[in-house]
């Protein structure tokens, strides 16, 4: 009877445990995507630009750097019906949007779109986008933060597809000099970079600049 009662005992902790994670889960999903992942990813649309928490050792100098909550960022667009962030890692290339969503900071994210994105952006203006895109595909990760066409980092990608495919000018751009290099950890990512040879002059955007330009506006705040 003792080892009834304890059985008893035990399956019932299981149950209610489990039961206390899928709740605890449904509600994380909820919180992020509503009751369906697929409705909130269903207001995406192609040419919209996506920012993340990441957190690699140089993605939280970016943070410090920038004084922002974002480390990394992408350009959705539309492969065969399917929507993909083009962004610039190792190489750069395209992630399915959903599998690129998992790889930040708790899943969340942020989506933004230019203002008049509905006149600016047609079709033929996304095609030159997407051609221009293209000419970067599998082109390396640039460690060095370099305003060339050799390599890309995550925010130059973006800033040039917009500039160079559709002819607009997200944001300003900036001097690494104009951002915050005296916290010690962004310190010691510039010296293993650079040594003591800091291109202090050097063109930079950075991913908070993109996200708080004039010409967009939120589509998506998961944070």
């Amino acid at each position: 009877m003792k080892k009834t009662k304890y059985l008893f005992a035990i399956i019932t902790f299981l149950m209610s445990f489990g039961c206390a994670l899928f709740i605890a889960n449904s509600m994380f999903g909820n919180i992020l995507f509503g009751k369906r992942p697929e409705n909130i990813l269903n207001k995406i649309q192609e040419g919209d630009m996506i920012f993340q928490t990441s957190q690699s050792k140089q993605c939280e100098a970016v943070r410090i750097a920038t004084n922002s909550k974002f480390s990394h960022c992408g350009i959705v667009f539309i492969e065969k019906g399917k929507k993909y962030v083009f962004e610039a890692v190792q190489p750069v290339k395209y992630t399915p949007l959903e599998e690129w969503i998992t790889h930040g900071k708790e899943n969340r994210f942020v989506v933004t779109r230019l203002k008049n994105a509905s006149a600016l952006l047609n079709e033929q203006t996304l095609q030159k986008m997407r051609a221009y895109g293209k000419t970067l595909n599998n082109k390396d990760y640039d460690l060095y933060f370099e305003w060339s066409d050799d390599k890309q980092y995550c925010s130059e990608l973006i800033w040039k597809i917009y500039k160079n495919g559709a002819g607009i000018e997200l944001c300003p751009l900036k001097k690494m000099k104009d951002f915050n290099l005296k916290d010690l950890r962004v310190q010691a990512i510039l010296a293993e970079r650079y040594g003591t040879k800091i291109p202090l002059d050097e063109n930079v955007v950075a991913p908070s600049d993109l996200e708080s330009s004039k010409i967009v506006t939120t589509i998506l705040d998961t944070y």
